[in-house]
């Protein structure tokens, strides 16, 4: 089945207003709480945000007339995608070495309250980004479409994360455990790198694999031709 150009820029052009949206939230609201954790979800959005206009570009020269004339077209999605999975892994690793780094410094104090609101509203919001995606990527057909849907799987789960991380905080304070309270935040950073660098370094892989066959499929082609 061909891909649906048209829904395909509709879903890229939503995800880039969404992953703003929550950049600008969870970076701004972080920032201001002396939140590592949220800052880190922010920063995921931030990250999310460059990479999905990084793919509304390849897909604008992948579907226009000039792109036809180049040999290795192909290769062009999933070395995109390839790319997003490599930034994605980076940003896994610098949010783990900050974590530790918080953990070993004596963890980080945040008002868990006004946190766990952020956590909802965070939780709902990726959600239903996520859903949109999937509904409609199906129809569109697109390997970029799916990309961007892991994305906001990951970020779904990173902000599900959060909210945990905030709640077993509240739980620890209730309970007159404070000390333990302030490595919550980082904990849960530590806890969400570890765990979702799995998803980019899968992406890559498949990826690479697309982008090798793709060569090789131009190479043969051009010795064909030649």
């Amino acid at each position: 089945m061909l891909c649906n150009v048209s829904l395909e820029r509709k879903l890229l052009k939503f995800s880039t207003i969404s992953a703003l949206f929550f950049a600008l939230m969870g970076i701004g609201l972080g920032l201001w709480m002396g939140s590592l954790v949220i800052v880190f979800d922010g920063a995921y959005s931030l990250v999310s945000l460059a990479l999905t206009l990084v793919s509304l570009a390849a897909a604008s020269y992948i579907r226009s007339p000039k792109a036809r004339k180049n040999p290795r077209l192909g290769m062009i999605e999933p070395g995109v995608i390839a790319f997003k999975g490599l930034v994605i892994a980076l940003m896994c690793a610098l949010s783990f070495s900050s974590a530790v780094s918080a953990m070993i410094s004596g963890g980080r104090e945040v008002d868990a309250g006004l946190a766990l609101l952020f956590g909802v509203v965070n939780v709902v919001g990726c959600i239903a980004s996520y859903m949109v995606m999937v509904r409609y990527g199906k129809k569109a057909q697109s390997a970029l479409v799916t990309a961007e849907s892991k994305q906001w799987l990951m970020d779904t789960v990173i902000s599900a994360a959060v909210m945990a991380g905030f709640i077993v905080a509240s739980l620890l304070t209730y309970v007159g455990m404070e000390e333990y309270a302030v490595y919550a935040d980082p904990a849960m950073v530590v806890v969400a790198s570890l765990y979702f660098v799995i998803v980019p370094l899968k992406m890559m892989a498949g990826a690479l694999k697309r982008c090798r066959e793709q060569y090789e499929l131009s190479m043969s082609a051009n010795w064909q031709n030649g």
